[in-house]
Formats: structure tokens, C-alpha cells, sequence
């Protein structure tokens, strides 16, 4: 493994342990997810500076705001990254009313896509970029209405922060679509996939290498290509085209993950340890490549795709919380 990624990796868990005490209130989950942002940015996790942050967004939202939601950690812990945490908050504010009035819905999904454009757009270009986002997902919906919906919020955030020409990508995220719906069970998560090799420039290639790649990894039997991870196969791929040796990366980063402490299978599920596997070794390159991948930042590309995964994954385990406490109650 490289010493990047087992930096990392190390990073990632000793971040987590000292959240772990944290945040009594929150979901495990969100607070991993905040010990990978700051392990994504190497940087030791600052308890002291997300609960700033945090009671930044709970004084200047109305208590049923989305930001305060699901993914308020995760907001919370990119945003105590910041230099200037509450121009930036202000910002994302500004930016989701911008989407809101785009005819984007109110929705977690909707919290980390207007973050995303005012962390990485420029404050005067937010309008255009909102606008271009908007033009992506109404393409996106006109091909394919029924499997467009608000978790593609954040995939269209990041086209609309690319220069990908819209029209182009949105013909090009179709052909994509069509050359792996046959290949993965899950069409929504096609979408998103798709969504984020448009970003690459080269699609025959990127999508010759997301199947080379999951071909290697089924080889060790990690199985990137479900419902949940999904896109993190297409990050990968864009970063590297040594698939083998990715492969083999990702199967040492979520044996090492498993056996730390908080990420027995008790704690973690398979699917969350195998995204936050994906995500160390997919920034390690990111590091040591010096790659202009996705958007000029791409930690925070990272983090918004992984974010959107864990919406996905945290939303799963609360219906079946719900569904499980429903049997034993009529029990």
C-alpha cells in the first residue's frame, strides 16, 4: 500500500476516535463522515472548531432548515475547514436560495450542492453556475424523468461548476448510461455514475476503465459496483488506470479500516467501510498526482460524492430502523 494512503488511513481513524466522545446527540455515521473530510484535507479533526461551526448554522437557520438536516456534521465539518467559516456559510445560504428559486426542492441533497458551488465558484459567477446547474438536471430529467431526481442534486452542482458544454454532456451522460445500464443492476446510481465520468473528457475510455476496475475488484471480492458505491468506482477510475494494483489498494485499505477500533461489522456496515476505503485511496492519488479531477478541489468533490452516498446509505439504515421497530411493536 502506498505510504500515502496508510497516512491516511491512519489519519482517518485516529480522527474518528477522537469524534467518537463527541456529539452525543449525532449519528456514528455522520460522525465518521466528518473524521474522513478533515482526513481527505490532512488534518487532525478539531472537535472544538465543527461544534463552532455547527452552532454557526443552528444561529443563522430556522429550526426545519435543511442545513440543519442529515448532513449537517458533514456541512459542519467543511466548513470549520474554512478560513473565513461564516462568509462561507452565508454564502451556501445565498447559493440554496439561488437554487431554490432555480426550481431546485428543499432537501439535504440541496445543502451540499449550494455548499459546494459557493466553496468552490467564485461568489460573483454563483449565479451562472446555479443556472447551468439547473440546465444539466432539467437535460438530464427530459431523457430520463423517472430516475432524475434531488440526489442528483450534487452531480449537477459539479457539472454546472465544470466547462463541460451542456448539451454535449448531457448527450454524453446518456451514452454512458446506455453502455452500463446493462452492465450494473442499479439504473439510479447508472445516473450518477454517468454523471461523473462526463467530468473526464475522454467517456470511451473512462467507461473502459470503471469496467476494467470493477472486474478487478469483484477478483478480490469487493464489490464496488452496488447501489451505494456505485460512483466512487467512477472517481477511481478517472485517477488512475492502473486497475490491478487500485484494486488491491482499496482490499488493504478496508482490511485495515475493519480492524480498527468503531469499525468492527457491528459498527460499520461492508458497504459504508468499502466508500471510506474507495475515498482514502482515491485521495491518496488525488495528493500524489496533483490531479485537476472533477473540480479544481478535489477533496471537496470527494467529500460532496461521498456525502452523497451516505445520504443514500444513512437514509437505508433509518428506514429499516423504522421498519424492524414497526415488526417488534405489532409483535
Amino acid at each position: 500500500m502506498k505510504n500515502e494512503i496508510q497516512n491516511k488511513l491512519e489519519l482517518f481513524t485516529k480522527n474518528a476516535q477522537s469524534i467518537r466522545k463527541e456529539f452525543k446527540w449525532h449519528d456514528s455515521s455522520a460522525k465518521r463522515l466528518a473524521a474522513m473530510i478533515y482526513a481527505l484535507n490532512n488534518q487532525e479533526i478539531d472537535c472544538r472548531a465543527i461544534q463552532n461551526s455547527h452552532d454557526l448554522i443552528k444561529d443563522n437557520t430556522g429550526v426545519f432548515s435543511t442545513f440543519r438536516g442529515n448532513m449537517a456534521m458533514g456541512i459542519a465539518a467543511m466548513l470549520s475547514l474554512e478560513e473565513n467559516a461564516k462568509d462561507m456559510f452565508a454564502s451556501a445560504v445565498a447559493v440554496y436560495e439561488m437554487m431554490k428559486d432555480s426550481k431546485f426542492r428543499a432537501s439535504d441533497f440541496l445543502a451540499v450542492a449550494a455548499y459546494e458551488i459557493a466553496s468552490l465558484g467564485e461568489k460573483n459567477d454563483y449565479q451562472r453556475i446555479v443556472a447551468r446547474a439547473r440546465e444539466f438536471y432539467d437535460s438530464m430529467k427530459a431523457n430520463n424523468w423517472f430516475r432524475v431526481g434531488e440526489d442528483d442534486y450534487i452531480y449537477a452542482a459539479m457539472l454546472g461548476l465544470s466547462d463541460v458544454d451542456v448539451k454535449t454532456g448531457a448527450e454524453r451522460i446518456e451514452q454512458l448510461f446506455k453502455r452500463f445500464k446493462t452492465e450494473f443492476r442499479s439504473k439510479n446510481c447508472v445516473q450518477a455514475l454517468s454523471q461523473v465520468l462526463v467530468l473526464s473528457g475522454d467517456c470511451g475510455v473512462a467507461a473502459d476503465r470503471v469496467l476494467k476496475l470493477r472486474d478487478a475488484l469483484k477478483a478480490r471480492s469487493i464489490r464496488l459496483d452496488k447501489v451505494y458505491t456505485l460512483p466512487s468506482l467512477g472517481i477511481l477510475s478517472m485517477l488512475t488506470a492502473d486497475a490491478e494494483t487500485i484494486a488491491q489498494e482499496i482490499d488493504e485499505a478496508q482490511v485495515f479500516l475493519r480492524a480498527q477500533k468503531g469499525f468492527g461489522s457491528w459498527s460499520v456496515t461492508k458497504w459504508e467501510l468499502q466508500l471510506f476505503a474507495a475515498a482514502m485511496v482515491a485521495a491518496a492519488y488525488a495528493d500524489d498526482t496533483k490531479c485537476g479531477v472533477l473540480t479544481a478541489s478535489v477533496s471537496t468533490s470527494i467529500a460532496s460524492i461521498i456525502i452523497a452516498q451516505q445520504v443514500v446509505i444513512m437514509t437505508a439504515i433509518f428506514a429499516s430502523f423504522v421498519a424492524t421497530s414497526a415488526v417488534a411493536s405489532s409483535s
